[in-house]
């Protein structure tokens, strides 16, 4: 029960402050008008309205119907996956959360607007420019950590699994 407990508060932090921020977006700033919230970053960092239709990071822009289907499909994935997770652990349901939280804030964004509402805007002139929302980063940021976990996990496990070896070899006497 705990570990539930820890993934729903996670979603609902995830998706409560993005849709804040993008509800505060959308009622400061014109479509496409951009602020400089620390004018020491610009442009570098800034934030700009803008809509996408797309995936996270304006990705495959004229697929938002397969977007919203595809989110409900990862949402139900890590639901799924949410079961196998410990009953004492922590840090993958904090992780899950992530993942679904940005997930239901982009789908609250496209069953209320039709788009997903970006604002986060970095760019390096010149070179790249890029403009997501929170809960692109708190899906990215998710799946980093699950898979960061993972690799940790495995190595433990193989460390454990060679100390056993070598300890169980040394007790084996040779006649």
């Amino acid at each position: 029960m705990r570990k539930w407990i820890v993934m729903g508060c996670a979603v609902a932090l995830t998706a409560g402050v993005d849709r804040v921020g993008k509800l505060w977006v959308v009622s400061n700033l014109e479509p496409y008008q951009s602020i400089q919230p620390i004018p020491v970053l610009a442009p570098l960092f800034q934030l700009t309205r803008s809509s996408n239709t797309g995936a996270a990071f304006g990705i495959l822009p004229m697929a938002g119907n397969l977007f919203l289907l595809l989110a409900f499909v990862i949402i139900a994935a890590m639901l799924w996956y949410f079961r196998s997770v410990p009953a004492r652990a922590l840090f993958l349901p904090v992780c899950i959360g992530l993942v679904i939280g940005g997930a239901v804030g982009n789908v609250i964004d496209r069953l209320t607007w039709g788009h997903v509402v970006d604002f986060i805007h970095y760019q390096i002139p010149n070179l790249v420019s890029n403009v997501s929302n929170l809960a692109d980063h708190a899906i990215v940021l998710g799946a980093l950590l699950m898979a960061g976990e993972s690799i940790w996990r495995e190595r433990r496990k193989d460390s454990t699994d060679r100390t056993q070896s070598v300890t169980e070899s040394e007790g084996v006497e040779s006649f």
